[in-house]
């Protein structure tokens, strides 16, 4: 309702919230909170309309995206973007030449505890490091491939140091317990070693472990961060706000671009080191 405030009191824009995909159809959900159920098609030829909030499953986000832009909108998508990078990059320019807003949420970043874990490796020279994070399950069908599906914890590792290089990838799988690991180890601009490790199975509690280790002292602990008092989605909306009103600076959308592309990009070929090593390796 704020972020509803904030556009309408501005008189810049309408949105639709979201839209609600299962497969071809549009689930129902009637009315919430006065706000009246539209078809995707409505939305999709509405004057009124000018921007989408796009909470799909992953495989369906570069199609819906397509849609809206093709249509004319700004765009609110969740990560992952698109589960290839050559999609990405499509529908980045798509939105640049139609003069539209292409923002890919990402919550991971504007968490109090990333907060304060980026400003505890500022300045810090690395000497190796790892993230390893576990959750439950996941359908891959609808998800995509780890690399993409847990961009989330690549993304951490760019923002904090900086581009990275893959030097190898396996993915392990042992479908009769339908348990995954996959392990990524990068080199950094610096030569410096880090690892990714992207871990799900039946009852895994969902948990990020890390381990950085720098010339000062190794850090195997998030600090302790304070309770925001903004929600993590708010956050985000009201930085998809700003870029409405054009108040983010183009260096800053320079920024972000680079490092969205950048981590699909990356995935992308972790996911041909995992499944065709044959092709890097020749």
């Amino acid at each position: 309702e704020i972020f509803r405030q904030y556009l309408y009191g501005s008189q810049v824009v309408n949105v639709f919230f979201q839209v609600y995909l299962n497969h071809a159809e549009l689930r129902s959900f009637g009315n919430i909170n006065e706000a009246k159920q539209i078809s995707l098609e409505d939305a999709l030829s509405s004057k009124d309309i000018h921007a989408a909030f796009i909470s799909t499953e992953n495989r369906s986000h570069e199609e819906t995206i397509r849609m809206f832009l093709e249509a004319g909108k700004h765009v609110l998508v969740e990560y992952p973007m698109a589960l290839s990078a050559k999609a990405a990059h499509e529908l980045w320019e798509m939105a640049e030449q139609k003069g539209k807003v292409l923002h890919v949420e990402h919550i991971e970043l504007l968490t109090e505890e990333y907060k304060q874990l980026k400003k505890e490796v500022a300045g810090k020279d690395l000497v190796k490091g790892t993230l390893h994070f576990t959750g439950s399950v996941l359908d891959e069908s609808k998800s995509g491939f780890p690399a993409f599906s847990g961009i989330a914890r690549l993304t951490w590792l760019i923002d904090l140091f900086g581009d990275l290089t893959v030097t190898s990838a396996t993915r392990e799988k042992q479908k009769d317990k339908n348990y995954s690991r996959m392990t990524v180890h990068f080199q950094t601009a610096n030569k410096k070693p880090l690892t990714w490790i992207e871990e799900r199975g039946p009852g895994m509690r969902r948990e990020k472990k890390i381990n950085f280790c720098f010339t000062s002292g190794c850090l195997e602990n998030f600090p302790e961060a304070p309770r925001s008092s903004v929600g993590l989605f708010m956050q985000d909306q009201n930085l998809f706000a700003k870029k409405l009103l054009g108040q983010v600076s183009k260096e800053e959308l320079a920024a972000e671009k680079w490092r969205i592309l950048r981590c699909l990009d990356l995935a992308e070929v972790i996911q041909q080191y995992c499944e065709e090593p044959e092709k890097i390796y020749s």
